[in-house]
């Protein structure tokens, strides 16, 4: 998809779809396999010399992608006709100690660790630039009451910045767990044919952490051929944080209905115009926002599906994976760069959300009337007292203020005054302030300076 011109811009990142495209992945293995030569030249297994040549053949440009394409169908993956395509290039001296003792599940893993730690960067970082403008908003909407709303129908007043501190709450959560998973799952691949090493010997046992240290990647407590539960944690933290971007899309498309209108995007050089209609504005960055997410979920799921596999070396299982993570990556790369995008620039109409208020003619104040009325009369009369009401306001299609100073079992306990205190959203607001001033906290922990820890395994 990235190489389709039509939809490609769509559903993609350019800084991801650099880590994830053909040249990304084909320089990869080529990393591989030149941090391999180099960890076995410093483990006495491999001539300097040699390695060093190895090393400056491992250039992308030198090779063809296609013909290495091409000539993976006779053996099922790229590796091989990479690999001979580099042993071509060097001196039979130094050919010879290309690819030693490894497997091609070890360098295909291993640089498919590699391309995910490079794309995971520009997706946390536009994952972080959400999270920093939803803090923004946050703090900034912090006393903009609007109606809050459960299974689509108007419930109780919040404010704005809750809701903005929900988003952001979610995008640390997820960040957070993106972060974890390529700091310290994303680890390098090396086991030989079968996971023992046999080849190399007794000094095989010390290349995976000379390996790991050459690629600035977690050395594994063993290799884990068939133990597949680093790519499908990767995938189901990319579901994840895709997830929260489609949570986040869907509210500002509902926001943004023309009979809301109480948040929209940024427009400006034709953004959200129709082919037809010229008065259009479409929400274009959620609804992008929405198409990625949608597929992500799915991708998940073929990964973990692929979990399954026989014995020491799958058959078919891990083949599935390729292209899956790719893809996620891509996506949610794509919905994290359309995220960023959207809250940049998203506008927030205070007005509208006071207005839609009032659209309940003051029935969504309801608790908020039980509330005054629970200690004189006991929370369960006082909620039947308020339901029979609001059915009769409700009926008439009056205000609920008219239709508690017709009721004589209300105006026995509430004067007017309190009726009207009652009925503000503003005076009913709950712990909203409270958990603003929270989830930013929170937040403001967060992106201070950590301590690194060690990837697991990883030597000094």
């Amino acid at each position: 998809m990235a190489d389709n011109a039509l939809f490609g811009p769509l559903f993609g990142n350019p800084d991801v779809d650099r880590e994830v495209g053909e040249r990304a992945w084909l320089q990869a293995l080529l990393d591989v396999e030149r941090s391999l030569a180099a960890a076995q030249a410093r483990a006495g297994l491999t001539p300097r010399p040699a390695a060093t040549a190895i090393g400056a053949c491992c250039e992308a440009g030198r090779f063809d992608a296609a013909g290495i394409g091409r000539r993976a169908l006779a053996t099922g993956n790229p590796v091989v006709p990479l690999v001979q395509d580099l042993r071509a290039l060097l001196p039979a001296e130094a050919a010879s100690y290309v690819h030693a003792g490894a497997t091609s599940q070890d360098i295909l893993d291993t640089a498919t660790m590699l391309v995910s730690y490079r794309a995971l960067g520009p997706i946390l970082a536009d994952l972080r630039a959400a999270a920093s403008r939803c803090a923004e908003l946050a703090e900034r909407e912090a006393g903009t009451v609007m109606a809050g709303r459960t299974l689509l129908q108007q419930a109780l007043p919040i404010v704005f910045g809750l809701k903005c501190a929900g988003w952001l709450t979610a995008l640390d959560e997820a960040a957070s767990s993106l972060d974890f998973v390529r700091g310290s799952r994303l680890a390098i691949q090396f086991g030989g044919a079968a996971g023992t090493l046999a080849s190399l010997g007794a000094a095989g046992i010390a290349v995976p952490a000379l390996l790991a240290g050459e690629l600035g990647l977690a050395e594994p407590v063993l290799p884990w051929h068939t133990n597949r539960t680093r790519v499908a944690e990767l995938g189901c933290a990319l579901a994840v944080a895709s997830g929260v971007l489609a949570k986040i899309a869907l509210d500002v498309l509902l926001l943004a209905q023309t009979e809301v209108a109480e948040a929209g995007e940024a427009g400006g050089h034709g953004r959200g115009g129709s082919s037809t209609l010229p008065h259009k504005r479409n929400p274009v960055g959620a609804v992008l926002v929405t198409a990625c997410t949608r597929r992500l979920p799915g991708l998940a799921a073929t990964l973990l599906a692929s979990m399954a596999q026989e014995h020491e070396r799958g058959a078919g299982g891990w083949h599935a994976e390729w292209e899956t993570l790719t893809e996620a990556l891509r996506l949610a790369g794509a919905a994290a760069r359309h995220s960023r995008q959207l809250l940049a620039g998203l506008r927030v109409d205070a007005t509208a959300m006071r207005r839609n208020l009032a659209v309940t003619n003051g029935l969504i104040m309801a608790e908020s009337v039980v509330a005054r009325l629970a200690p004189a009369l006991g929370r369960g009369a006082a909620h039947e007292l308020v339901t029979r009401v609001c059915a009769r306001a409700a009926e008439r299609g009056e205000p609920l203020r008219d239709a508690l100073l017709g009721e004589p079992g209300v105006t026995a306990h509430l004067a007017a005054g309190e009726m009207d205190a009652a009925l503000d959203p503003g005076g009913y607001l709950g712990c909203a302030a409270q958990f603003v001033d929270r989830a930013l906290a929170r937040h403001a922990a967060l992106i201070r300076p950590q301590p690194q820890q060690r990837p697991e395994g990883q030597r000094g």
